[in-house]
């Protein structure tokens, strides 16, 4: 007798590895799925030092068949290229910087292949993220990862409650990395060693303008940066190529270091200042999911706000207008940015989250 049937996400990475190991011990019936996502070699890039490349799919591949499950591989291609890919395109250029890895997980593991596992008669979902899910009170919340340094809480924050009901994530219980690891390496999977991925899946080179370049077959439009009282400073190769905080490439000679502080998509400008002016305390978020029970229009709470992935959650008050949360935080917050994504914790919990609109 099973525990039920899991899908479990595999990249070819070792956490995903792992965890399909670690269900498979606690008895479930595991099967391995690796969703081929993009064509690199479509751009141009080699398919084999990619996330999701053939080498990924043979890394999957291998280790189920070291532990006896089946592997299925599923085409989301047209799907990711619309729901993320051109997503992520349109977002840059409008003067946004939004968080491809939070889309992802929302519409192709927690949208396509949750139903993609219905439809199969499996029971639940396993990603490899570093998170917690725990149900009180007849619903279901994510918890911060043990290892810190780990936490992959806030890239979560999508799950809504039937997907929280279904989804399985045994490594957010595991103390280090290092315990993910010797588990590979003593099962003898091929990718025990293998680096992390820190780069995002189709942005491999780190070239954002470069890859919206190729995609669209478009050019960036050069324009001016200029200072908060319009004076043109100097000149960009487009504003996709530029984020909020920035300070190294701006080309600019100044008396004191200056940063990146908005796009302006409008009249095609790059708006720069002083450090001190990317502080602010206040943000208005929209397209928010609760773990906890939704807030009313009108209800306020006091609560940790995390607005990137590598902040600090720090103290805010969040009071809903309407279907918008308009968040104060206790001190300004540096480099607030439009597109990603601001998610709410009470104390480890994660109890909800939106994208930042403004």
């Amino acid at each position: 007798m099973t525990k039920g049937k899991v899908l479990v996400g595999m990249s070819g990475g070792v956490d995903s590895s792992v965890t399909a190991y670690l269900l498979l011990k606690e008895g479930y019936e595991v099967t391995g799925c690796t969703l081929r996502l993009y064509d690199y070699t479509g751009i141009g890039l080699p398919e084999e030092n990619t996330c999701c490349g053939i080498n990924e799919v043979n890394d999957a591949k291998s280790v189920c068949a070291s532990l006896g499950i089946e592997h299925v591989v599923i085409n989301f291609m047209e799907s990711f290229r619309k729901e993320v890919i051109d997503k992520f395109i349109t977002e840059y250029k409008e003067g946004r910087t939004p968080n491809p890895c939070i889309d992802c997980n929302r519409t192709m593991k927690f949208g396509y292949m949750k139903d993609w596992a219905i439809e199969h008669g499996y029971d639940y979902i396993a990603t490899g993220h570093y998170a917690e899910k725990v149900e009180m009170d007849g619903r279901f919340y994510l918890r911060k990862a043990k290892d810190p340094t780990r936490d992959q809480s806030y890239v979560l924050y999508v799950a809504d409650q039937d997907t929280l009901r279904m989804l399985l994530l045994p490594l957010g219980g595991l103390i280090k990395k290092t315990e993910v690891r010797r588990i590979a390496e003593e099962q003898g999977f091929v990718n025990a060693k293998k680096h992390d991925s820190e780069d995002i899946c189709f942005v491999p080179d780190g070239d954002y303008a470069g890859m919206m370049e190729r995609v669209t077959g478009e050019k960036m439009v050069p324009g001016n940066i200029v200072n908060t009282s319009g004076k043109i400073l100097g000149k960009h190769k487009g504003s996709e190529g530029y984020t909020i905080g920035q300070r190294k490439g701006l080309g600019i000679s100044a008396p004191e270091p200056i940063y990146v502080l908005d796009k302006n998509p409008k009249d095609n400008t790059v708006v720069v200042g002083k450090n001190e002016e990317l502080f602010r305390r206040d943000l208005s978020v929209k397209y928010i999911n609760w773990m906890r029970e939704p807030l009313k229009d009108g209800d306020s709470i006091r609560c940790n706000v995390k607005i990137r992935y590598r902040h600090e959650p720090e103290p805010a008050s969040v009071t809903m207008m309407g279907d918008t949360a308009e968040i104060i935080f206790d001190e300004p917050q540096r480099a607030i940015t439009t597109g990603q994504a601001a998610v709410f914790y009470d104390g480890d919990m994660v109890i909800g989250g939106g994208t930042i609109i403004k």
